[in-house]
């Protein structure tokens, strides 16, 4: 494992930290509650010292399963929560809406303590702009919920630099978790300057590309049920050829020039493109096996441009997550 810093907090967290929303179940196509506390031993056992958790995920069922296995697994002891708010939703009708008021996060936080059994958050990020709440007002009371000692540190999840700009006029912002991946780069040409430039850690989120990253899947792949990936235009002909097309090249690439699987590659590629920590979601225990081999080894130059020009070939029309984002309070919601 690599070490870094987020400002604030006094542990040194592990580059790779272990995404759990598909651990929610809703969009995953269900959870299993012992398989996925499993998983979160597993990531421990590792040295994951970072869980990235929110209560949209599956409705609270996330940070629920997250608090009982930390306690089960001995507690907080060298361990940074991490967590989220600013969205309300409809459980029965699977509707999901911004809410950033201060009435909103204010239960917000004392149900996500409830539900991880802690006392304080270590971690604590707005999950998405609300253009409705200014977001001066929401960088106030994060700074309230740090004196109150329910959080240690604040973040923001999906802002642009102009929202960071606005937060940051009131508060310190420690953390922006974006998507970032080999397949969706957009944060290179602005957020990521941005962080760098401004001492904020990026924790992202996304960096297996919801498993396409992995290599395992194929053109027979099927998706049922609620998954995610039956609305990810990634995932619909003929962009999905053109992307199974470039992890065949990129598979071949990182075992021929590196010697390790494409998930290395993958994770390894926005860990040197200067990304503070990676997310890596996982459901099941084995899928924490190959942690190590991100470690030990780096990406020169030549290998950035080979892996731009294998990208720019095999996919010449890319799209983004864009299609993940909720809408604004009276936008199809009420």
């Amino acid at each position: 494992m690599e070490y870094t810093k987020i400002p604030g907090l006094d542990l040194q967290v592990g580059r790779v930290a272990l995404g759990t929303w598909a651990i929610g179940g809703w969009m995953w196509g269900g959870t299993d509650e012992i398989e996925s506390i499993r998983t979160i031993h597993a990531a421990l056992d590792r040295g994951v010292n970072v869980i990235d958790t929110a209560p949209v995920y599956g409705f609270g069922t996330s940070e629920e399963i997250v608090g009982k296995a930390v306690e089960e697994a001995g507690g907080r002891y060298s361990l940074a929560l991490a967590t989220k708010c600013g969205l309300e939703w409809d459980a029965a009708a699977k509707a999901v809406w911004r809410n950033s008021t201060t009435e909103r996060i204010r239960r917000e936080v004392e149900d996500s303590l409830r539900r991880l059994r802690t006392d304080v958050i270590d971690i604590y990020q707005v999950h998405w702009p609300d253009p409705l709440v200014p977001f001066e007002e929401t960088a106030e009371l994060m700074e309230r919920l740090k004196k109150e000692g329910k959080i240690q540190v604040a973040g923001v999840s999906n802002f642009s630099p102009e929202q960071m700009d606005g937060f940051r006029r009131r508060a310190e912002l420690a953390v922006c978790q974006p998507p970032y991946n080999l397949f969706e780069r957009g944060i290179e040409q602005d957020v990521l300057p941005y962080c760098r430039e401004n001492g904020i850690s990026t924790l992202s989120y996304g960096a297996l590309c919801r498993g396409l990253l992995t290599g395992k899947m194929t053109g027979e792949t099927k998706f049922s049920g609620d998954d995610l990936r039956k609305a990810d235009p990634k995932f619909q002909e003929p962009r999905y050829s053109q992307y199974l097309e470039a992890m065949a090249r990129l598979a071949r690439f990182a075992r021929e020039r590196h010697g390790r699987d494409p998930l290395h590659l993958a994770v390894r590629f926005i860990l040197d493109r200067g990304v503070s920590v990676a997310l890596w979601g996982a459901r099941h225990p084995d899928q924490m096996d190959p942690l190590p081999g991100v470690f030990g080894w780096s990406l020169t130059g030549e290998d950035m441009a080979e892996i731009d020009r294998i990208l720019k070939e095999a996919v010449p029309d890319p799209v983004g997550p864009e299609f993940m984002a909720p809408p604004s309070r009276g936008e199809g919601t009420t």
